[in-house]
């Protein structure tokens, strides 16, 4: 899986601090906490028919996860979506876009590590693009990673941050198998999620996730176990081994980027029928339905 192109996205305005600039131009200063040392935090959201799904949702987690890594400021949800809106306006933007919003420590008055160097405020960015689901709905192949997800003992996974290096490593190992993405594990050898999504399984008619001990707490992630139990669709969140991968009837990863979708194969081995299976196709289709008619509308 390779993402490309869009031809839509040549002349990008970017959002950078409430100011716009084309993709070509934009930038950030070499003393900003991101480029410092990954201090940021960052959320994926996606629009919808001019509504992004599970906007509120979003910016609650990023707030989440500034607070955690102890900003001095973090601007108000009504500061953000303003830019949200602004952003896709200068672009005309109104359905099947995919937004990364980050939000950075701020700019240094020296380089360095130490939080108190950063005395200017943070740093707001707003990227828009013209994006599909990036993933192959009909199936993609996994292999199990070598790099373990960190636990909160290391690195609290609910810390929604932008140091992706074990993530990046994962992919790297995929790319080299020559497949879609990674599967990894955590310090118990559960599974935990893959290199870019959370991870569900299907066995008798249940549906498997795994707990957020090594995974981040996922939107869509909650939105799927919210249309189990209001669809009476049996469930359970739990240790997940990778037998239990192998022996699945169905699999398939969800997040922002991907919406939902299905997993063919692991290390080789062929996940049930290898094709979307039924499960998955209704639960694929109850999401499809609720971001249609469910979302802020920004644009």
């Amino acid at each position: 899986m390779l993402q490309k192109f869009d031809e839509r996205n040549r002349n990008l305005q970017v959002n950078i601090n409430g100011k716009l600039s084309h993709r070509d131009e934009a930038g950030i200063s070499p003393f900003d906490s991101v480029v410092q040392g990954g201090d940021a935090v960052w959320e994926g959201l996606r629009l919808y028919n001019g509504r992004i799904f599970r906007l509120i949702e979003h910016l609650d987690r990023l707030r989440s996860s500034a607070l955690a890594l102890a900003f001095s400021e973090i601007p108000a949800h009504e500061e953000m979506i303003a830019e949200i809106k602004k952003t896709l306006a200068a672009n005309q933007m109104t359905d099947g876009v995919h937004i990364r919003l980050t939000l950075t420590r701020g700019v240094k008055v020296t380089s360095g590590m130490d939080p108190r160097l950063n005395q200017a405020g943070p740093t707001l960015i707003v990227l828009a693009e013209f994006k599909a689901p990036v993933y192959d709905k009909e199936g993609i192949r996994l292999i199990t990673s070598g790099m373990r997800r960190p636990t909160p003992d290391v690195l609290d996974p609910n810390i929604h941050h932008n140091n992706l290096l074990n993530s990046i490593l994962a992919k790297i190992q995929a790319n080299a198998a020559g497949v879609d993405d990674a599967l990894m594990l955590d310090s118990q050898g559960f599974v935990a999620e893959t290199n870019a999504t959370h991870v569900f399984l299907v066995h008798n008619g249940t549906v498997l996730t795994s707990r957020t001990n090594a995974c981040p707490e996922g939107i869509t992630r909650d939105v799927v176990l919210g249309l189990c139990q209001t669809n009476g669709i049996p469930h359970q969140v739990r240790d997940i081994s990778l037998t239990e991968v192998f022996r699945a009837d169905e699999m398939f990863c969800t997040g922002t980027m991907g919406e939902l979708a299905t997993v063919s194969e692991v290390d080789g081995r062929k996940i049930g029928t290898g094709q979307l299976g039924p499960i998955t196709k209704h639960l694929s289709d109850l999401f499809r339905a609720l971001t249609l008619r469910e979302g802020t509308v920004v644009a």
